[in-house]
């Protein structure tokens, strides 16, 4: 494997904030705590111990999801681990995506582990565990619901609503047909199909199922799997879920800090609610946001509504049923977690940094932001595309238009531009305008409109060149249109298309020794792995 690195800033597909934070942009300097290096983790570790997790509940809450799921020695050991002050976590998170969803989610989690092992070293008398949270609370199934392989959509289709992580894996019967046909019938391909099938056979619920596939893709190297829908971890949050609903700090909070990053130049990521809360009834199968209604707490949507005194003690006593939105998450992940982290793309990043001063009014300490890893993988038939037509991996990434232009012009004989003729042209059309200002002032826009019209031809004229030299190179031209489709599908990023599981077909877990091997969260610079 051949492994090179593209500078952020040379990537169009990502965000203007996503750039300037991995290259470090002063402007956004203000809106996070620490630098992102090794050294700067020494601090975080200080702050962290300030907060006091609540160690024993965490475990409690880990040993009891754990139970029935078989794993291996090293993740025992990281959960057992967690008692101790000298343990801390680094953390990321994914919706319950269909199968895993995008590459990109395989990208965060190994991204995290290495961090973790690079930790370990810097810091021997500490331990790091790599942590995994894996959400179920969520609702927007449209968004989880499929997955992409070797071209083809697969989408799980039901009839419920509700958090996704709630709902009955019985009607998965037909992905995991679909899936196991596009496979095909190799060894490999049975090793997925029945890797899958057990995640689903497994369990009735999404959130187990999400899980399990999780943990049988990442337990060797002692990732910790979180589901934060646990009641005793709920019950942490009681004073914060209180707190938020009753005086609601975050909105102005947030909205705040949203405004310096505006002045910065930088537009909201996610939008703070007076209450940032949804609800979980006992009886209901959907998530609900509550709101404030002529004095009452009202469920959207539902029969459900609560007096001040009411609502207290349903938070008291059932805080299980009170699901955190984005702008809660983060508050309650870092209450729960002893975490000196938060590893993510650019999205996830963007709202973290609007954050800080929420994090600084409930009191608990404000998480480094680490950029996960992103990467593009070539396999060799497209490296071997990528060789024969010269092409490197900065121009892959640029506008496919414009390099067959340039591929054009470096490939060819005639002279395809009228640069030179267009000048001759323009200063003709200035003298004509001139003599005709001198004859009658009146004729000057005439003048200047015919000249036009003469340089908008020969603009036609130049295309109409480029176009018959194209069909010179009609076949690598193809080529490189199907070398473009195939690394960015869609005309995005591969990572935020593509299954993990068109690659491990071919490379089974070499791939994600590969990966393993190469990934590192703390170099700022877009991954590509070519296979040779």
């Amino acid at each position: 494997m051949e492994i090179c690195q593209l500078p952020f800033d040379k990537v169009p597909y990502l965000s203007k904030r996503d750039r300037a934070y991995t290259l470090g942009a002063p402007e956004l300097r203000p809106f996070y705590k620490y630098d992102v290096s090794l050294e700067a983790f020494a601090r975080a570790i200080e702050d962290k111990k300030k907060d006091h997790t609540n160690r024993q509940a965490l475990v409690e809450a880990l040993r009891e999801q754990y139970a029935g799921l078989e794993t291996t020695q090293a993740v025992k050991d990281n959960i057992e681990s967690l008692l101790k002050d000298d343990t801390f976590t680094l953390v990321t998170a994914h919706q319950p995506s269909l199968f895993t969803g995008p590459l990109y989610y395989i990208y965060k989690v190994i991204s995290t582990i290495n961090l973790a092992e690079k930790l370990r070293e810097k810091y021997p008398d500490q331990h790091f565990v790599p942590v995994f949270i894996s959400g179920g609370e969520d609702h927007d199934f449209e968004e989880v619901n499929h997955l992409h392989l070797f071209g083809k959509t697969i989408s799980w289709q039901n009839e419920e609503s509700g958090p996704v992580g709630m709902m009955k894996t019985d009607t998965l019967g037909p992905v995991l047909e679909e899936v196991r046909e596009v496979l095909g019938e190799s060894e490999r391909a049975e090793e997925l199909y029945e890797l899958l099938r057990a995640s689903v056979e497994s369990h009735s619920r999404y959130a187990d199922t999400a899980r399990h596939l999780a943990n049988a893709l990442f337990k060797e190297y002692g990732l910790v799997i979180v589901d934060m829908s646990h009641p005793g971890l709920k019950k942490l949050f009681i004073p914060y879920i209180r707190e938020e609903i009753l005086e609601q700090p975050s909105k102005g909070l947030v909205e705040a800090t949203v405004a310096q990053l505006e002045k910065a130049g930088f537009s909201e990521q996610a939008y703070p609610r007076e209450i940032n809360f949804f609800y979980l009834g006992p009886e209901l199968r959907q998530r609900e946001r509550i709101v404030l209604e002529d004095g009452r707490y009202q469920v959207l949507n539902t029969g459900y509504s609560f007096s001040k005194a009411a609502l207290i003690g349903e938070i008291e006593q059932h805080p299980e049923r009170f699901s955190p939105n984005v702008v809660m998450r983060p508050i309650f992940q870092e209450l729960v977690l002893p975490n000196l982290a938060y590893i993510g793309g650019g999205g996830e990043l963007a709202y973290w940094l609007e954050r800080r001063r929420q994090f600084e009014h409930f009191g608990i300490n404000y998480p480094m932001l680490v950029r996960r890893d992103s990467v593009l993988f070539i396999d060799q038939g497209n490296a071997k595309r990528m060789e024969k037509l010269e092409l490197t991996v900065e121009q892959l990434f640029g506008d496919v238009e414009a390099l067959i232009k340039e591929y054009v012009r470096e490939n060819t004989e005639n002279e395809l531009s009228l640069s030179d003729e267009k000048a001759h042209l323009a200063a003709l059309v200035k003298s004509i305008e001139q003599k005709a200002k001198e004859v009658d002032p009146t004729l000057v826009k005439t003048a200047a409109a015919e000249g036009q019209k003469m340089i908008n031809s020969m603009e036609q004229l130049e295309g109409k060149l480029m176009r018959a030299e194209k069909q010179r190179h009609d076949i690598a031209i193809n080529q490189m249109r199907t070398l473009k489709d195939k690394l960015f599908p869609g005309n995005g990023l591969q990572e935020r298309h593509d299954n993990f599981m068109m690659y491990y077909l071919k490379y089974g877990r070499a791939f994600f020794d590969v990966l393993k091997k190469e990934l590192n969260p703390l170099e700022k610079g877009f991954k590509v792995i070519i296979d040779r």
